[in-house]
Formats: C-alpha cells, sequence, structure tokens
C-alpha cells in the first residue's frame, strides 16, 4: 500500500498568492454536549468493520494507513474497536476539537492515563494524572516551562547544539535523530536537575542520561514493538518494557536520595528541588514513587518529542530543496524575514509530521460530533495527523510548503502538534526555543542532504511517531 504521508504536490503558484491559497478553513460542523433528545435523533458514528484483533495490531504498527484509509471509507468521524475501554471515537474536525479543549475539565478527562504511556511513566505524573491533583502538579511545574526560564535555557540550547555538531560526521550518511536527542536530553537535564552542561561520570545524573539513551535506542528494535503490544491496555509494566524501565529506575531513585538530603535545597532552582519542597494540600511531601513518576515523564517527553521533531523537520527540509533553499538564505544573510523564515519551517513541520499523532478525551456526558452523538463514558481521540491533512483547512495538505504560514498564525484548533485546552503540553515554549535555535545553527552551519532521495516512513513507538531510520543525511561542507 503507498505511504500517503510520502506523496507531494508540487509548487504551482507564485508567492505573492501561494500563502493564501495554501490556508483555508473548514465547514462548520455542531459539537459539544449533545442537547435533549440528541442521542435518539443522530447515529453513532460509523464502526470499522475490522475485527478487534486486526484493528489493534493495524492501528498499533500502521496508523497512518490506518487513519487515512478509515477516514476515507467511513468519512471523517468513525468509530473501531481498540484496547481503550468502549469503542473509541476518531475525529478530525476543527469544532468537533474546539468542543473538547474549551469545555469544562469533568467533563472531557484525558486519555493519557488509559494510554500505552501508563505502564511506561506511571500514573502520578502530570501527563497521566487527573482532576485537581493534574492541575496542581501543572500549576508548580508551568514556572519552569515559561517567561525567564526559557531565556535562560536558551544559552545551554546554543552551546549544545553547537558542541553536538562539531562532532558530527562529513561525508557519510548517519541519522539526525540520536543527535538531536543528546541537544535535547542535556537541555532537559540541566533544567529538572540544575546541571550545566553534561553530568560528571559515575554521578546518579550520569546514570540517567545514560539509561535514558539506551532506553530510547532499544524502543527502536523489532522486539521493542511486541513488548509495546504486551504492554497495551496494563497500567503496570511486564516482560521487556519492565526490565528495560528498572534500568532507568535505578538511577533515578538513587538521584532522589541524593537530592533529599541535599543542604541548599531550600535555594535550589531546578525542577526536581521545587518538586521534592512541594506539598500536598494535606501537607505531605511526594512519595519516591509519585517523584520518579514525574521525572520520568519530563526527562522521557521532555526531550524526545522534540528531537525527533527536529528529525522530521529535516526530513522534510532535505527532500523539498525549494523549502531548504529559502531556510538557508534567510538564515546566512541574516537579513529580515530570517524569524519568520524559521518560525514558518517549524510550524510546517510539525503540521506534516507530528511526533503524537492522536490525542484523547473521555467524554463524561452525551456529546454530539457533527451528524452524530456518542453516549456518555466513549472515548474520543482527536487524529492530530488526518487534522493537519485536511484539504480544505490545508490545501496540498502532503506538500511541506512553509510558505503556506507566510502571514498566518496557526490556528488553536487546526494545529494542534501541542494538544490543547488545560493538557496542552507544557513544554511548549521550551520545545519551540529548541527547534528555533537548533535549526538556526544547522542551517548555518551544514549543508546536508538526503541519504536516500526516498522519503522516510514513519515507524510508530508508543504513543509517538519518529522517522524509521532516524532521517539519515550527509553533511557536505561544513564552514
Amino acid at each position: 500500500m503507498i505511504d500517503v504521508m510520502t506523496l507531494a504536490t508540487k509548487p504551482t503558484q507564485s508567492r505573492e498568492t501561494v500563502a493564501e491559497s495554501l490556508v483555508g478553513s473548514a465547514p462548520p460542523s455542531p459539537a459539544g454536549p449533545a442537547e435533549p433528545g440528541d442521542l435518539e435523533r443522530l447515529p453513532a458514528p460509523p464502526l470499522h468493520p475490522l475485527p478487534r484483533v486486526l484493528q489493534v495490531l493495524r492501528f498499533n504498527q500502521r496508523q497512518i494507513e490506518f487513519v487515512f484509509h478509515a477516514r476515507r471509507k467511513l468519512g471523517e468521524v468513525f468509530r473501531m474497536s481498540g484496547v481503550v475501554a468502549g469503542e473509541p471515537v476518531i475525529t478530525s474536525h476543527p469544532d468537533h476539537v474546539r468542543s473538547l479543549f474549551t469545555a469544562k475539565v469533568p467533563l472531557v478527562p484525558s486519555l493519557t492515563a488509559e494510554s500505552p504511556l501508563r505502564p511506561v511513566v506511571g500514573g502520578n505524573s502530570v501527563l497521566t494524572a487527573q482532576g485537581e491533583r493534574h492541575m496542581r502538579q501543572r500549576k508548580l511545574l508551568l514556572p519552569a516551562f515559561h517567561g525567564e526560564a526559557i531565556e535562560r535555557y536558551v544559552a545551554m540550547i546554543t552551546d549544545a547544539a553547537e558542541r553536538e555538531i562539531d562532532r558530527w560526521p562529513l561525508g557519510r550518511a548517519f541519522p539526525l535523530a540520536p543527535r538531536m536527542q543528546a541537544i535535547t536530553l542535556d537541555v532537559i537535564m540541566a533544567g529538572i536537575f540544575g546541571i550545566e552542561g553534561r553530568p560528571e561520570l559515575g554521578t546518579p545524573e550520569f546514570g540517567v542520561r545514560t539509561a535514558t539513551k539506551r532506553l530510547l535506542a532499544a524502543s527502536t528494535w523489532p522486539m521493542a514493538q511486541v513488548a509495546e503490544l504486551l504492554n497495551l491496555g496494563r497500567t503496570e509494566p511486564v516482560g521487556f518494557t519492565r526490565a528495560g524501565l528498572s534500568f532507568l529506575d535505578r538511577p533515578t531513585y538513587a538521584v532522589i536520595a541524593k537530592r533529599r538530603s541535599a543542604g541548599d535545597l531550600g535555594e535550589r532552582g531546578d525542577i526536581l528541588s521545587l518538586l521534592l519542597r512541594a506539598r500536598t494540600e494535606g501537607g505531605e511531601a511526594l512519595t519516591d514513587r509519585e517523584l520518579r513518576d514525574e521525572l520520568l515523564t519530563l526527562v522521557l517527553a521532555g526531550h524526545e518529542s522534540t528531537a525527533n521533531q527536529l528529525a522530521w523537520t529535516w526530513e522534510r527540509l532535505v527532500r523539498t530543496p525549494a523549502a531548504y533553499a529559502r531556510l538557508v538564505e534567510a538564515v546566512r544573510s541574516g537579513g529580515a524575514e530570517k524569524a519568520d523564515t524559521i518560525e514558518a519551517t517549524i510550524t510546517e513541520g510539525m503540521r506534516s509530521r507530528p511526533v503524537i499523532p492522536m490525542i484523547g478525551r473521555r467524554v463524561t456526558a452525551p456529546w454530539r460530533l457533527g451528524d452524530y452523538a456518542v453516549r456518555a463514558d466513549t472515548p474520543v481521540a482527536i487524529s492530530i495527523l488526518l487534522l493537519h491533512h485536511r484539504e480544505d483547512v490545508y490545501p496540498q495538505p502532503f506538500a511541506f510548503r512553509p510558505e503556506r504560514w507566510a502571514g498566518h498564525k496557526p490556528g488553536t484548533y487546526e494545529w494542534i502538534p501541542f494538544g490543547g485546552g488545560t493538557r496542552r503540553c507544557l513544554g511548549a515554549a521550551l520545545a519551540m526555543a529548541e527547534q528555533r535555535v537548533v535549526l538556526e545553527a544547522m542551517a548555518r552551519r551544514l549543508d546536508l542532504e538526503a541519504a536516500d532521495p526516498e522519503p522516510e516512513h514513519a515507524l510508530h513507538r508508543n504513543v509517538s511517531m519518529i522517522p524509521a531510520h532516524g532521517a539519515r543525511v550527509v553533511a557536505r561542507t561544513r564552514p
């Protein structure tokens, strides 16, 4: 089957009119808590006809083909049989997204607590917690990822990027994803643990860094996909996943113990120290397990998604000569268009290849989704992938066209790589800062080519979509 994500169309319009022609809008579609009588009057969304086992396997291993095929055959709202309790409904209409992002929190609790991430990061983190606990942890962590904190991170990102680029080979193919991970891992660990540069050999922090790199590398092995299937629907890890996490847990708990006994805990401003000083409404400190869940979420989710998003953007750039040439020209000339060109390239990269292709809520009241209605306690997933490839919202959706963002800001409910509402990614500002710095440094210092002219397909890992070969490139020159 043809991978629809590798399709592209060629530019046919002048730059003066291209931006207006490449961003559109979807027709209105009523959505939100159902009116009395809607459940009786409106049908349920059509159900995918494949047997449940086949649906689970195809969705887990080949989600792109699964959702695009389902949309073509069943329409923009459909049901499937999956591992999440109930028959999850998948939608990709901006108005449906708006209804879920703006609803009161009790009406739309997140599905992350039921996702494949749960056995990995546990149920106590800001990612998987629900209700008041989630909001309390979000409020606690928010200052570490906004405002002045981001300004401090920029210098770290710059140093990490320049240091890493110096190590890259010339004239031979190598994957960008692990190189991007080296940069973003150093940055997030600095924020979490308050370490300048890389942690010293032999320290618990060094152990966390090493174990994280090894675990992420192992997660791309074929056996890891089998392990993921074995953990679907579980709240605690089993098998290979449990064994792999044990290597990360040991240094993580060692870091927690070391910091608990630190004499300067009260003066430190890093995230771990903030968490250790935090108290619940009853005056209780977080347990080691609660801290572990939070730290693993921040270390894993806080760097890996950004690294793979950078890799995907470069995978697109090296196969789209016009976009690459505009970026290089804007960066190396240092002209007035530099910042806008970098921003447009990042925005288009996140539109065309969102690392997190799907998010969801479980509606606790009957809900309308266009021509359909669903009962209370129905899981409703938003396919970011399908939303970002709507022909009406993004004409030429499979083309990589950064110029579509000239004069346009991404829509709150049409461009959602960071999710939205009260569950919007805490690290969104940091992720954008990292992408700006790294993209500019690479465009300034390197001339890159695709190692293979064929586009890289996506590999689905847990809840993320990553380049199957790590975005392999060849660096031909480095000033």
